[in-house]
């Protein structure tokens, strides 16, 4: 007979806790976003390059950075329109005009930005994500100001 005092997840071991992404410092270009990939779990990693080379591959005048510790893209004047970072049992894709996007990215409360969460298990609905990071790259994103002169990018040096 089965030992009544062992629970399930006892027997199966309780999960093991995800390494922390490299806390990189603030800086511009891909390198930057390249070691914070690299630091990630495997199969954070796999998504995270995925979904890179998805945005490399649809969006002309692409920027990249590293700000506060996460991997930031943009357009050249207009300013930035995805960023993600790593957690413990997830990736969260944040598109900072996410409202604006068709259909909504379905996680989040701001008042302007939506996220995709992704966990290990989740298949990514890749034809929903170009369409996400093209209509967000087509529009003005995070870190665009208006003043008299209408319209221009916040520059981040």
């Amino acid at each position: 007979m089965a030992s009544p005092t062992k629970s399930a997840s006892a027997r199966k071991g309780s999960p093991r806790k995800a390494r922390k992404p490299a806390m990189l410092p603030k800086s511009d270009g891909d390198a930057g976003v390249q070691a914070y990939i690299a630091s990630l779990e495997p199969w954070q990693a796999a998504v995270a390059q995925r979904i890179d080379a998805l945005v490399v591959k649809h969006v002309s005048g692409l920027r990249k950075a590293m700000r506060w510790h996460c991997p930031f893209y943009g357009v050249e004047g207009q300013g930035w329109f995805l960023a993600f970072a790593a957690f413990q049992r997830h990736l969260k894709f944040t598109f900072f005009k996410g409202t604006a996007l068709r259909p909504v990215p379905p996680v989040g409360q701001q008042k302007d930005a939506r996220s995709l969460d992704v966990r290990e298990r989740d298949k990514l609905d890749e034809n929903q994500l170009v369409s996400w990071i093209e209509q967000a790259a087509s529009i003005p994103g995070w870190g665009v100001a208006t003043g008299s002169g209408g319209k221009k990018a916040i520059k981040e040096k």
